[in-house]
């Protein structure tokens, strides 16, 4: 069974945040393995060792001049990864980094492709079921259990009510939760196997895509960031035995009665 999934390297969360002139997020510093995507990573390993034979491949999107992030999904145990960087790419939306996820999963063609819900730097959300479209997948969301009964995949699926147990021919592509599985950590002998596993870097033109990503692709801009207004205190009154006549007068004054 070989198993693809898609990972983002995003600027360590505990380093000060910068955006750039364009808005965009400084990613110059150091650039570590979303942890949102260890899951996938952990969910993908433990379906090809039940599987028995298969290999797992993270494919990924971005700079390739600091791949320690990649390192630590190959350190876990993926088989090799796939990064697409070019300088192109910078203001690239979320259909943009689909289309280009899309071409990079079709020469690999795996039986199986594994998402994180959201991106911890971007929080759309909508690249995933983006990426199941072009591919013209079934696309299961918010899994919180994963198995596979010969081709047909088997998914709990996460709702507010508690979860829809889901069924899919394979290949199709589903995104994982936190509380899906607990991911490893590397060990050393992990570490030092990972740095002699492949890393193939891709351009745009490699991958057919010239002006159909970046931002003359982009179907949105970003046109100013403004800082989140602080919240405000709330209203403070001593109960004088009026207590409740105040606090009907204030939610008749926000129009809830």
């Amino acid at each position: 069974m070989n198993v693809v999934v898609c990972v983002k390297q995003i600027p360590d969360p505990a380093a000060p945040q910068a955006l750039e002139p364009t808005h965009n997020l400084n990613r110059s510093g150091k650039l570590i393995l979303d942890e949102a995507d260890t899951y996938g990573v952990e969910m993908a390993l433990q379906l090809v060792d039940k599987a028995g034979a298969g290999e797992v491949t993270v494919v990924s999107m971005g700079s390739a001049a600091d791949v320690a992030g990649l390192r630590n999904a190959l350190a876990m145990g993926a088989a090799r990864a796939i990064i697409v960087s070019d300088d192109s790419l910078r203001g690239t939306d979320s259909l943009g980094t689909a289309k280009v996820l899309a071409a990079v999963i079709r020469r690999v063609n795996p039986d199986l492709v594994l998402a994180a819900t959201e991106s911890s730097d971007g929080y759309t959300g909508t690249t995933p079921v983006q990426l199941a479209e072009l591919l013209g997948l079934p696309s299961i969301t918010f899994a919180k259990s994963v198995s596979v009964e010969g081709t047909t995949l088997k998914v709990n699926r996460q709702t507010e009510a508690g979860y829809d147990e889901v069924s899919s021919p394979l290949p199709a592509l589903v995104t994982v939760t936190a509380g899906v599985v607990e991911p490893r950590y590397a060990s050393f002998k992990g570490i030092m196997a990972a740095k002699s596993k492949p890393i193939e870097v891709l351009s745009v033109d490699d991958l057919g895509l010239a002006g159909e990503v970046g931002p003359a692709g982009a179907r949105q801009e970003i046109t100013s960031v403004v800082a989140a207004e602080s919240r405000q205190s709330g209203e403070k009154h001593v109960d004088e035995g009026d207590g409740a006549d105040k606090i009907i007068a204030f939610l008749e004054s926000i129009k809830v009665l």
